[in-house]
């Protein structure tokens, strides 16, 4: 791992104060989709911070490339994640986005995703778009585990600039199959 990436984890982790809690379900480099809430910018880089160095080395997180692709320091955090940016401009049946991750997976890494597509503004969750659904029917053997991500959203609301340190919660709960 690079040393920007050291730092970002220890920013993450001293924003979010994080604790995170594995419910029936162990750290492991097999692949996974880990599937989370999503109420902040910070979701994607605390999720991925809060996973063992093994792990996170072979975990990318999946964001939107009009937001990520946007200035150099988007761009860097990124790049040092390893981050699938995928277009949501332009997303069409010939260049499905879920044909992006399986392809960028291979049979090496696993993801970080948020079905809801967009940052919620409250507790609630949104609903979830279909590609969490089409990426485990397209790839069976990957293990779904789903993700709570708790008060990130009061640590950086939409539309602020500065986060306020709080302590959240990272939930991992049981690995699922789409049979």
């Amino acid at each position: 791992m690079s040393l920007t990436s050291n730092v970002l984890v220890l920013i993450a982790k001293f924003l979010s104060g994080s604790s995170v809690r594995w419910i029936d379900c162990q750290p492991d480099t097999c692949q996974r989709v880990y599937f989370a809430n999503h109420t902040s910018h910070l979701d994607a880089l605390v999720m991925w911070s809060s996973l063992p160095k093994a792990v996170r080395a072979l975990t990318r997180p999946v964001a939107a490339k009009d937001y990520w692709d946007q200035g150099i320091i988007r761009r860097h955090i990124a790049k040092t994640f390893n981050a699938l940016l995928i277009d949501r401009k332009k997303i069409k049946v010939h260049r499905s986005p879920v044909d992006l991750m399986i392809n960028e997976i291979g049979d090496r890494y696993s993801l970080i995703v948020f079905p809801e597509g967009q940052r919620q503004t409250g507790e609630d969750m949104g609903e979830f778009k279909s590609g969490l659904y089409y990426l485990g029917k397209k790839r069976p053997d990957l293990e779904l585990v789903p993700v709570y991500i708790d008060n990130l959203n009061r640590i950086l609301p939409r539309g602020e600039v500065l986060p306020v340190p709080l302590l959240s919660c990272i939930t991992i709960g049981p690995p699922m199959w789409l049979e």
